[in-house]
């Protein structure tokens, strides 16, 4: 098999993955796709547990880290991230 990898960045409103996505990145190792960060209005799934049940494979999460008193507030980053992949098969 001749595969080539295509990533999907999630970003959820929670640690859970039947929440929401809010932030999401694509990346398509087959070349068949091309995107620009905010090219698209809607993200690809509703949720992370979406992208699953659509066969990507999840690979990381982010890790649950207790936050200091005030960070709640803090806009600085999408804590919530999830990273899934499909292997894609392509002829050369």
């Amino acid at each position: 098999m001749n595969a080539r990898q295509q990533v999907l960045i999630l970003y959820l409103t929670t640690s859970s993955l039947d929440s929401p996505v809010i932030a999401w990145a694509f990346h398509d190792g087959t070349g068949r796709d091309t995107h620009m960060a905010g090219d698209n209005d809607e993200p690809p799934y509703d949720t992370g547990l979406d992208a699953l049940l659509d066969g990507w494979r999840l690979l990381q999460m982010s890790p649950l880290l207790p936050h200091a008193s005030g960070d709640e507030y803090d806009t600085s980053y999408l804590k919530y991230e999830f990273l899934f992949e499909k292997l894609i098969e392509v002829t050369t």
